[in-house]
Protein backbone atom coordinates (compact mmCIF):
# COMPACT_ATOMS: atom_id res chain seq x y z
CA UNK A 1 0.00 0.00 0.00
CA UNK A 2 1.03 3.33 -0.79
CA UNK A 3 1.95 5.96 1.94
CA UNK A 4 1.38 9.14 1.05
CA UNK A 5 -0.75 9.92 -2.11
CA UNK A 6 -1.26 13.55 -3.73
CA UNK A 7 -4.87 14.32 -4.42
CA UNK A 8 -5.01 16.28 -7.61
CA UNK A 9 -8.56 17.81 -7.30
CA UNK A 10 -10.62 20.47 -5.69
CA UNK A 11 -14.24 20.03 -3.92
CA UNK A 12 -16.71 17.23 -3.61
CA UNK A 13 -13.57 14.98 -5.00
CA UNK A 14 -10.89 15.50 -3.03
CA UNK A 15 -12.49 15.60 0.05
CA UNK A 16 -14.27 11.96 -0.87
CA UNK A 17 -10.38 10.93 -1.39
CA UNK A 18 -9.68 12.36 1.93
CA UNK A 19 -11.44 10.27 3.64
CA UNK A 20 -11.06 7.00 1.70
CA UNK A 21 -6.87 7.31 2.43
CA UNK A 22 -7.85 8.16 5.71
CA UNK A 23 -9.68 4.95 6.17
CA UNK A 24 -6.91 2.91 4.50
CA UNK A 25 -4.42 4.30 6.95
CA UNK A 26 -2.23 6.41 4.04
CA UNK A 27 -1.64 9.82 4.18
CA UNK A 28 -2.65 12.38 1.89
CA UNK A 29 -2.19 15.47 0.79
CA UNK A 30 -3.82 18.11 -1.09
CA UNK A 31 -2.87 19.94 -3.89
CA UNK A 32 -5.19 23.24 -4.35
CA UNK A 33 -5.29 26.10 -5.96
CA UNK A 34 -5.29 29.43 -3.86
CA UNK A 35 -9.24 29.83 -4.56
CA UNK A 36 -9.50 26.63 -2.35
CA UNK A 37 -6.67 26.58 0.21
CA UNK A 38 -9.37 27.11 3.08
CA UNK A 39 -11.77 24.72 2.01
CA UNK A 40 -12.44 22.34 4.83
CA UNK A 41 -11.06 18.74 3.18
CA UNK A 42 -7.54 20.61 3.00
CA UNK A 43 -7.34 21.55 6.35
CA UNK A 44 -8.74 17.58 7.15
CA UNK A 45 -5.54 16.14 4.81
CA UNK A 46 -2.34 15.42 6.23
CA UNK A 47 -0.47 18.60 4.40
CA UNK A 48 -1.36 20.62 1.43
CA UNK A 49 0.53 22.94 -1.74
CA UNK A 50 -1.03 25.68 -3.47
CA UNK A 51 -0.47 25.21 -6.56
CA UNK A 52 -0.68 28.66 -7.99
CA UNK A 53 -3.62 31.14 -9.20
CA UNK A 54 -7.54 29.70 -9.25
CA UNK A 55 -7.11 29.48 -13.22
CA UNK A 56 -7.28 25.60 -13.74
CA UNK A 57 -4.69 26.34 -16.80
CA UNK A 58 -1.97 27.71 -13.84
CA UNK A 59 -2.74 25.22 -11.20
CA UNK A 60 -4.80 22.02 -11.75
CA UNK A 61 -4.06 21.72 -14.84
CA UNK A 62 -0.30 22.46 -15.23
CA UNK A 63 1.20 19.11 -15.40
CA UNK A 64 4.64 19.85 -14.66
CA UNK A 65 3.69 21.69 -11.26
CA UNK A 66 1.09 19.24 -10.30
CA UNK A 67 3.86 16.21 -10.72
CA UNK A 68 6.51 18.31 -8.99
CA UNK A 69 4.07 19.41 -6.21
CA UNK A 70 3.28 15.51 -5.11
CA UNK A 71 7.35 14.65 -5.72
CA UNK A 72 8.31 17.46 -3.13
CA UNK A 73 5.33 16.31 -0.58
CA UNK A 74 7.23 13.21 -0.54
CA UNK A 75 4.33 11.24 -2.09
CA UNK A 76 4.37 8.36 -3.59
CA UNK A 77 1.51 8.02 -5.66
CA UNK A 78 -1.17 10.15 -7.51
CA UNK A 79 -5.15 10.14 -7.66
CA UNK A 80 -6.13 12.68 -10.27
CA UNK A 81 -10.02 12.68 -8.98
CA UNK A 82 -12.44 13.25 -12.23
CA UNK A 83 -12.20 16.08 -14.46
CA UNK A 84 -8.83 17.98 -14.96
CA UNK A 85 -6.39 15.80 -15.70
CA UNK A 86 -8.14 12.06 -14.45
CA UNK A 87 -8.20 11.44 -18.52
CA UNK A 88 -4.95 13.19 -19.41
CA UNK A 89 -2.31 10.31 -20.72
CA UNK A 90 0.27 12.70 -20.97
CA UNK A 91 0.07 13.15 -17.12
CA UNK A 92 0.12 10.04 -16.49
CA UNK A 93 2.93 9.20 -18.57
CA UNK A 94 4.64 11.79 -17.08
CA UNK A 95 3.63 10.60 -13.36
CA UNK A 96 4.65 7.27 -14.14
CA UNK A 97 8.59 8.33 -15.35
CA UNK A 98 8.63 10.57 -12.14
CA UNK A 99 8.22 7.36 -10.10
CA UNK A 100 4.64 8.09 -9.01
CA UNK A 101 1.72 5.62 -9.55
CA UNK A 102 -0.92 6.99 -10.92
CA UNK A 103 -3.99 6.13 -9.54
CA UNK A 104 -5.80 5.58 -12.57
CA UNK A 105 -5.58 3.38 -15.88
CA UNK A 106 -2.43 3.43 -17.74
CA UNK A 107 -1.28 5.81 -20.07
CA UNK A 108 -2.21 3.53 -22.90
CA UNK A 109 -5.81 2.89 -21.94
CA UNK A 110 -6.00 7.08 -21.34
CA UNK A 111 -5.27 7.63 -24.84
CA UNK A 112 -7.85 4.76 -26.49
CA UNK A 113 -10.69 5.64 -24.10
CA UNK A 114 -9.80 9.16 -24.33
CA UNK A 115 -10.16 9.13 -28.07
CA UNK A 116 -13.53 8.52 -28.67
CA UNK A 117 -13.65 7.21 -31.92
CA UNK A 118 -10.63 5.05 -31.48
CA UNK A 119 -12.82 3.66 -28.24
CA UNK A 120 -15.50 2.83 -30.13
CA UNK A 121 -13.58 0.96 -32.77
CA UNK A 122 -12.49 -1.07 -30.62
CA UNK A 123 -15.81 -1.64 -29.15
CA UNK A 124 -17.34 -2.41 -32.57
CA UNK A 125 -14.33 -5.25 -32.64
CA UNK A 126 -15.51 -6.61 -29.33
CA UNK A 127 -18.90 -7.41 -30.91
CA UNK A 128 -20.71 -4.48 -28.80
CA UNK A 129 -23.57 -2.87 -30.33
CA UNK A 130 -22.85 1.31 -31.13
CA UNK A 131 -25.44 4.27 -31.86
CA UNK A 132 -24.65 4.69 -35.39
CA UNK A 133 -21.74 7.66 -35.88
CA UNK A 134 -19.42 9.03 -38.37
CA UNK A 135 -15.35 8.84 -37.80
CA UNK A 136 -13.47 11.47 -36.65
CA UNK A 137 -14.37 14.07 -39.77
CA UNK A 138 -12.22 15.34 -41.93
CA UNK A 139 -11.06 18.17 -44.34
CA UNK A 140 -12.82 21.53 -44.73
CA UNK A 141 -16.51 22.38 -43.35
CA UNK A 142 -18.22 21.65 -46.48
CA UNK A 143 -16.72 18.25 -46.72
CA UNK A 144 -17.23 17.50 -43.29
CA UNK A 145 -20.91 18.67 -43.91
CA UNK A 146 -21.43 15.96 -46.75
CA UNK A 147 -20.21 13.24 -44.26
CA UNK A 148 -22.89 14.32 -41.38
CA UNK A 149 -25.27 14.45 -43.72
CA UNK A 150 -24.88 11.08 -45.21
CA UNK A 151 -25.26 9.75 -41.53
CA UNK A 152 -28.82 11.41 -41.27
CA UNK A 153 -30.52 13.53 -39.40
CA UNK A 154 -30.95 14.61 -36.24
CA UNK A 155 -27.18 14.23 -35.55
CA UNK A 156 -25.26 15.19 -32.25
CA UNK A 157 -21.75 16.37 -32.82
CA UNK A 158 -19.30 15.50 -30.41
CA UNK A 159 -15.63 15.98 -29.38
CA UNK A 160 -13.34 13.19 -30.37
CA UNK A 161 -11.23 13.88 -27.00
CA UNK A 162 -12.80 14.94 -24.07
CA UNK A 163 -16.02 14.45 -22.22
CA UNK A 164 -18.65 15.53 -19.48
CA UNK A 165 -21.16 16.83 -22.16
CA UNK A 166 -18.46 19.67 -22.86
CA UNK A 167 -18.88 20.82 -26.95
CA UNK A 168 -22.25 18.54 -28.07
CA UNK A 169 -24.05 20.28 -30.29
CA UNK A 170 -27.33 18.76 -31.48
CA UNK A 171 -28.25 19.36 -35.67
CA UNK A 172 -31.70 18.67 -36.35
CA UNK A 173 -31.08 19.89 -39.72
CA UNK A 174 -28.68 20.85 -42.90
CA UNK A 175 -28.98 24.75 -42.23
CA UNK A 176 -27.47 24.64 -39.51
CA UNK A 177 -25.04 22.00 -39.58
CA UNK A 178 -21.50 24.37 -40.51
CA UNK A 179 -21.99 26.67 -38.06
CA UNK A 180 -22.48 24.29 -35.45
CA UNK A 181 -19.50 22.26 -36.87
CA UNK A 182 -17.60 25.59 -35.77
CA UNK A 183 -18.99 26.30 -32.55
CA UNK A 184 -18.71 22.50 -31.90
CA UNK A 185 -14.97 22.65 -32.81
CA UNK A 186 -14.30 26.01 -30.95
CA UNK A 187 -15.92 24.42 -27.69
CA UNK A 188 -13.53 21.13 -28.02
CA UNK A 189 -10.55 23.04 -28.56
CA UNK A 190 -10.94 25.41 -25.28
CA UNK A 191 -12.33 22.13 -23.27
CA UNK A 192 -9.53 19.78 -24.23
CA UNK A 193 -7.23 21.07 -26.47
CA UNK A 194 -8.18 19.71 -29.60
CA UNK A 195 -10.94 20.29 -32.30
CA UNK A 196 -11.17 16.46 -33.72
CA UNK A 197 -15.20 15.69 -33.89
CA UNK A 198 -17.27 13.02 -35.02
CA UNK A 199 -20.81 12.94 -35.62
CA UNK A 200 -23.52 10.78 -33.31
CA UNK A 201 -27.31 10.00 -34.60
CA UNK A 202 -29.34 11.49 -32.13
CA UNK A 203 -31.65 9.19 -30.42
CA UNK A 204 -34.70 11.16 -29.34
CA UNK A 205 -35.55 11.34 -25.68
CA UNK A 206 -33.55 7.28 -24.81
CA UNK A 207 -32.03 6.56 -21.45
CA UNK A 208 -28.44 7.07 -20.29
CA UNK A 209 -27.50 3.88 -18.26
CA UNK A 210 -23.89 3.25 -17.47
CA UNK A 211 -22.03 -0.33 -16.26
CA UNK A 212 -19.52 0.26 -13.95
CA UNK A 213 -16.53 -1.92 -14.44
CA UNK A 214 -13.26 -3.23 -12.27
CA UNK A 215 -10.40 -4.76 -14.34
CA UNK A 216 -7.42 -5.67 -13.32
CA UNK A 217 -5.44 -6.22 -16.83
CA UNK A 218 -6.22 -10.29 -16.81
CA UNK A 219 -9.62 -10.65 -14.66
CA UNK A 220 -12.80 -7.76 -14.10
CA UNK A 221 -16.00 -7.46 -12.63
CA UNK A 222 -19.04 -5.41 -13.03
CA UNK A 223 -20.57 -3.62 -10.19
CA UNK A 224 -24.45 -3.30 -11.91
CA UNK A 225 -25.78 -0.54 -13.56
CA UNK A 226 -26.71 3.29 -12.86
CA UNK A 227 -29.32 5.44 -14.72
CA UNK A 228 -28.57 8.77 -15.26
CA UNK A 229 -30.99 9.82 -17.63
CA UNK A 230 -31.99 13.33 -16.09
CA UNK A 231 -30.09 15.90 -17.71
CA UNK A 232 -29.64 19.70 -18.68
CA UNK A 233 -27.58 20.69 -21.01
CA UNK A 234 -26.21 17.27 -21.80
CA UNK A 235 -24.97 17.59 -17.84
CA UNK A 236 -25.68 14.82 -15.18
CA UNK A 237 -28.34 15.87 -12.31
CA UNK A 238 -29.82 13.12 -11.32
CA UNK A 239 -28.72 9.50 -11.30
CA UNK A 240 -29.20 5.99 -9.64
CA UNK A 241 -28.95 3.02 -9.08
CA UNK A 242 -30.24 0.40 -10.64
CA UNK A 243 -31.96 1.85 -13.65
CA UNK A 244 -35.92 1.52 -13.29
CA UNK A 245 -38.48 0.32 -15.77
CA UNK A 246 -35.79 -2.16 -17.81
CA UNK A 247 -35.69 -5.51 -17.50
CA UNK A 248 -33.13 -7.27 -15.09
CA UNK A 249 -32.00 -9.60 -17.22
CA UNK A 250 -31.16 -7.25 -19.78
CA UNK A 251 -29.39 -5.20 -17.26
CA UNK A 252 -27.14 -8.00 -16.03
CA UNK A 253 -26.50 -9.56 -19.20
CA UNK A 254 -25.21 -6.25 -20.69
CA UNK A 255 -23.49 -5.52 -17.51
CA UNK A 256 -21.60 -8.90 -17.99
CA UNK A 257 -20.97 -8.49 -21.62
CA UNK A 258 -19.30 -4.94 -20.58
CA UNK A 259 -17.11 -6.64 -18.25
CA UNK A 260 -16.07 -9.71 -20.29
CA UNK A 261 -15.16 -7.09 -22.98
CA UNK A 262 -13.40 -4.71 -21.09
CA UNK A 263 -11.37 -7.90 -19.17
CA UNK A 264 -10.57 -9.15 -22.31
CA UNK A 265 -8.87 -6.32 -23.95
CA UNK A 266 -6.50 -5.76 -20.93
CA UNK A 267 -8.42 -2.74 -19.19
CA UNK A 268 -6.70 -2.12 -15.99
CA UNK A 269 -8.62 -0.37 -13.73
CA UNK A 270 -11.98 1.29 -12.81
CA UNK A 271 -13.97 2.50 -15.19
CA UNK A 272 -17.54 3.31 -16.98
CA UNK A 273 -19.10 1.90 -19.98
CA UNK A 274 -21.65 4.54 -21.24
CA UNK A 275 -24.48 3.58 -23.64
CA UNK A 276 -28.05 4.59 -24.96
CA UNK A 277 -30.63 2.64 -24.15
CA UNK A 278 -34.38 2.55 -25.42
CA UNK A 279 -36.70 -0.65 -25.70
CA UNK A 280 -37.20 -0.64 -29.57
CA UNK A 281 -32.49 -0.64 -29.87
CA UNK A 282 -31.76 -2.07 -27.26
CA UNK A 283 -28.30 -1.08 -25.28
CA UNK A 284 -25.67 1.22 -27.87
CA UNK A 285 -22.55 1.82 -26.93
CA UNK A 286 -21.44 5.35 -26.23
CA UNK A 287 -17.99 5.58 -24.44
CA UNK A 288 -15.97 4.65 -21.94
CA UNK A 289 -15.26 6.68 -19.29
CA UNK A 290 -11.57 5.58 -17.92
CA UNK A 291 -11.99 7.58 -13.99
CA UNK A 292 -14.10 7.54 -11.41
CA UNK A 293 -17.87 9.09 -11.62
CA UNK A 294 -19.13 11.74 -9.81
CA UNK A 295 -22.37 9.78 -9.55
CA UNK A 296 -20.03 6.86 -8.04
CA UNK A 297 -22.11 6.92 -4.57
CA UNK A 298 -24.98 5.48 -5.88
CA UNK A 299 -23.56 1.96 -6.76
CA UNK A 300 -21.42 2.54 -3.35
CA UNK A 301 -24.64 2.50 -1.27
CA UNK A 302 -26.94 -0.75 -3.55
CA UNK A 303 -23.35 -2.72 -3.22
CA UNK A 304 -21.53 -2.12 -0.26
CA UNK A 305 -18.39 -1.59 -2.27
CA UNK A 306 -16.28 1.61 -1.41
CA UNK A 307 -14.81 1.99 -5.15
CA UNK A 308 -12.14 5.15 -4.11
CA UNK A 309 -10.73 2.68 -1.86
CA UNK A 310 -10.81 -0.55 -4.92
CA UNK A 311 -9.32 2.43 -7.02
CA UNK A 312 -6.63 2.72 -4.55
CA UNK A 313 -5.59 -1.03 -4.11
CA UNK A 314 -6.29 -1.75 -7.58
CA UNK A 315 -3.24 0.90 -8.20
CA UNK A 316 -1.22 -0.87 -5.49
CA UNK A 317 -1.49 -3.88 -7.03
CA UNK A 318 -4.37 -5.50 -6.05
CA UNK A 319 -6.22 -8.07 -8.55
CA UNK A 320 -10.05 -8.15 -9.23
CA UNK A 321 -10.00 -11.66 -7.54
CA UNK A 322 -9.21 -10.97 -4.70
CA UNK A 323 -10.44 -7.54 -4.20
CA UNK A 324 -14.18 -8.79 -5.86
CA UNK A 325 -14.29 -12.27 -6.40
CA UNK A 326 -18.07 -11.83 -8.23
CA UNK A 327 -20.51 -9.07 -8.98
CA UNK A 328 -22.23 -7.89 -6.03
CA UNK A 329 -25.78 -8.12 -5.59
CA UNK A 330 -27.60 -4.90 -5.29
CA UNK A 331 -29.45 -4.43 -1.79
CA UNK A 332 -32.39 -1.86 -1.73
CA UNK A 333 -32.02 1.18 -4.50
CA UNK A 334 -30.40 4.70 -4.16
CA UNK A 335 -30.86 8.00 -5.78
CA UNK A 336 -28.33 11.02 -6.39
CA UNK A 337 -28.85 14.96 -7.21
CA UNK A 338 -26.43 17.06 -7.80
CA UNK A 339 -26.68 20.47 -5.95
CA UNK A 340 -24.74 23.49 -7.88
CA UNK A 341 -25.02 26.91 -7.22
CA UNK A 342 -27.39 28.52 -9.70
CA UNK A 343 -31.01 29.28 -9.87
CA UNK A 344 -34.02 27.05 -10.19
CA UNK A 345 -35.07 28.86 -13.18
CA UNK A 346 -32.75 30.19 -15.44
CA UNK A 347 -30.40 27.98 -14.15
CA UNK A 348 -27.41 30.53 -14.57
CA UNK A 349 -24.33 30.02 -12.69
CA UNK A 350 -24.64 31.67 -8.77
CA UNK A 351 -21.15 32.08 -7.05
CA UNK A 352 -20.70 34.07 -3.89
CA UNK A 353 -20.40 33.07 0.19
CA UNK A 354 -22.04 30.33 2.02
CA UNK A 355 -23.44 32.23 4.49
CA UNK A 356 -25.68 29.57 5.65
CA UNK A 357 -24.92 25.82 4.53
CA UNK A 358 -26.44 23.22 6.46
CA UNK A 359 -26.43 19.66 4.63
CA UNK A 360 -29.46 16.93 5.50
CA UNK A 361 -29.04 14.19 7.76
CA UNK A 362 -30.68 11.09 8.95
CA UNK A 363 -30.68 7.38 8.37
CA UNK A 364 -31.06 6.61 4.57
CA UNK A 365 -29.02 9.97 3.70
CA UNK A 366 -25.78 10.73 2.75
CA UNK A 367 -23.90 14.36 1.46
CA UNK A 368 -20.69 14.72 -0.35
CA UNK A 369 -19.34 18.17 -0.19
CA UNK A 370 -15.96 20.08 -0.31
CA UNK A 371 -17.51 23.14 1.06
CA UNK A 372 -18.82 23.99 4.89
CA UNK A 373 -20.63 27.18 6.34
CA UNK A 374 -18.66 30.29 5.76
CA UNK A 375 -16.76 29.23 2.68
CA UNK A 376 -17.48 30.93 -0.59
CA UNK A 377 -18.57 29.52 -4.59
CA UNK A 378 -15.68 31.13 -6.65
CA UNK A 379 -16.44 31.41 -10.39
CA UNK A 380 -13.48 29.98 -11.50
CA UNK A 381 -15.23 26.30 -11.45
CA UNK A 382 -17.82 24.09 -11.79
CA UNK A 383 -20.74 25.31 -9.71
CA UNK A 384 -21.52 21.65 -8.10
CA UNK A 385 -21.22 21.94 -4.41
CA UNK A 386 -22.84 18.98 -3.09
CA UNK A 387 -24.19 15.85 -3.88
CA UNK A 388 -27.15 14.77 -1.68
CA UNK A 389 -28.05 10.53 -2.15
CA UNK A 390 -30.71 8.93 -0.27
CA UNK A 391 -30.92 5.13 -0.22
CA UNK A 392 -34.09 3.29 0.34
CA UNK A 393 -35.56 -0.15 0.44
CA UNK A 394 -37.23 0.50 -2.33
CA UNK A 395 -37.37 3.72 -5.77
CA UNK A 396 -40.06 5.17 -3.92
CA UNK A 397 -38.80 5.15 -0.39
CA UNK A 398 -35.22 6.77 -1.83
CA UNK A 399 -36.92 9.47 -4.19
CA UNK A 400 -39.46 10.50 -0.57
CA UNK A 401 -36.03 10.31 1.38
CA UNK A 402 -34.57 12.86 -1.19
CA UNK A 403 -37.83 15.09 -1.21
CA UNK A 404 -37.51 15.53 2.54
CA UNK A 405 -33.67 15.69 2.42
CA UNK A 406 -33.65 18.43 -0.22
CA UNK A 407 -36.10 20.13 1.79
CA UNK A 408 -33.43 20.02 4.82
CA UNK A 409 -30.66 21.70 2.82
CA UNK A 410 -30.04 25.24 4.01
CA UNK A 411 -28.23 27.18 1.96
CA UNK A 412 -28.24 30.89 1.76
CA UNK A 413 -25.95 33.42 0.31
CA UNK A 414 -25.91 31.81 -3.32
CA UNK A 415 -29.31 30.63 -5.37
CA UNK A 416 -29.54 26.66 -5.86
CA UNK A 417 -31.00 24.30 -7.69
CA UNK A 418 -32.91 22.75 -4.59
CA UNK A 419 -36.20 24.15 -6.09
CA UNK A 420 -35.95 22.37 -9.49
CA UNK A 421 -34.57 18.93 -8.08
CA UNK A 422 -37.93 18.57 -5.50
CA UNK A 423 -40.39 19.78 -8.20
CA UNK A 424 -38.45 16.86 -10.16
CA UNK A 425 -38.94 14.29 -7.60
CA UNK A 426 -43.00 15.15 -7.36
CA UNK A 427 -42.89 14.48 -11.05
CA UNK A 428 -45.36 11.32 -12.10
CA UNK A 429 -42.71 10.57 -15.25
CA UNK A 430 -40.24 10.60 -12.80
CA UNK A 431 -41.48 8.26 -9.76
CA UNK A 432 -42.72 5.68 -12.37
CA UNK A 433 -39.78 5.79 -13.73
CA UNK A 434 -40.26 6.85 -17.34
CA UNK A 435 -37.08 8.68 -17.11
CA UNK A 436 -35.13 9.74 -20.10
CA UNK A 437 -32.37 12.39 -21.19
CA UNK A 438 -34.76 15.77 -22.17
CA UNK A 439 -37.13 14.93 -19.40
CA UNK A 440 -35.35 17.60 -17.23
CA UNK A 441 -36.12 20.08 -20.50
CA UNK A 442 -39.62 19.11 -20.72
CA UNK A 443 -40.37 19.95 -17.16
CA UNK A 444 -38.78 23.65 -17.15
CA UNK A 445 -40.80 23.87 -20.09
CA UNK A 446 -43.70 23.08 -18.81
CA UNK A 447 -46.76 26.02 -18.17
CA UNK A 448 -47.02 24.83 -14.56
CA UNK A 449 -43.46 24.25 -13.55
CA UNK A 450 -42.49 25.80 -10.27
CA UNK A 451 -39.38 25.41 -8.55
CA UNK A 452 -40.62 23.82 -4.59
CA UNK A 453 -38.30 25.87 -2.28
Amino acid sequence: MFRRVAVANRGTIAARLVRALAGLGVASHVLCSEADRDNPYVEAADGFTVLGPPPPRESYLDRERVCAAALAAGCDALHPGYGFLAEDAEFARLCGERGLAFIGPSPKWLRIMGDKVASRNLMRERGLPLCPSTGILRGDAAEMARECEALGFPLLIKPAGGGGGIGMVPVLSSDRLVSALEAAASQAERGFGRRELYAERLLVSPRHVEFQIASDGTSAVHLRERDCSVQRRRQKVVEEAGAPAIPRHELDAMAARAAAIMGGCGYDHVGTVETLYSPETGFGFLEVNPRLQVEHAVTEEVTGVDLAELQIRLAAGGKVPDLLPEAPEMSGHAVECRIYAEDSLRFLPSPGPLTVFRPPSGEGVRVETGFAEGGRVTPFYDPMIAQVITRGTDRVRAIDLMFDALGEFRIEGVKTNIGFLRALMKQDAFREGRVHTTMAEELVKTEGYVPLI
